[in-house]
């Protein structure tokens, strides 16, 4: 938890609070979402998530699609300005954690290696949970 928070902290200042990037990531890596699923996988309410759809939408983000399979849905989808903002997020964090990670001493640097197997297989169960929880919140 404490290296997620030290990595969303701004470097660069710019339009978007974290709440608007972790939303965006999360449409980008979903695709098309109901807002409803979006609010439920932020843990946020309806009115909180579309003022943030909003603000998202203004940046040209993401853009608002009408489902072709339930009329009265909107789904969510991050534009290509959207996908480019997530994945350079993504890579200045992975550049961030290489230089801590690399300014460790090399028995320390072992021992982080030696625990990402089972990191990752946590990183999985997770996300399986996200997943499971956003498509309960779209189909219900």
């Amino acid at each position: 938890m404490h290296i997620g928070r030290a990595l969303r902290k701004d470097t660069q200042p710019g339009p978007l609070a974290a709440e608007h990037r972790s939303a965006l990531g999360v449409v980008f890596f979903a695709g098309a979402i109901r807002m409803g699923a979006l609010a439920t996988a932020e843990r946020v309410g309806a009115p909180a998530m579309t003022k943030t759809v909003a603000i998202l939408e203004r940046e040209g983000l993401v853009r608002r699609e009408s489902d072709k399979h339930d009329e009265r849905a909107v789904l969510i989808r991050a534009t290509r300005k959207g996908a480019a903002a997530v994945r350079e997020g993504r890579d200045e964090r992975v550049r961030r954690l290489q230089h801590a990670l690399g300014q460790l001493k090399p028995a320390a640097r072992r021992r982080v290696a030696a625990a990402i197997g089972d990191l990752e297989e946590v990183i999985e169960l997770l996300e399986a949970e996200n997943r499971a929880r956003v498509d309960l919140a779209s189909t219900g």
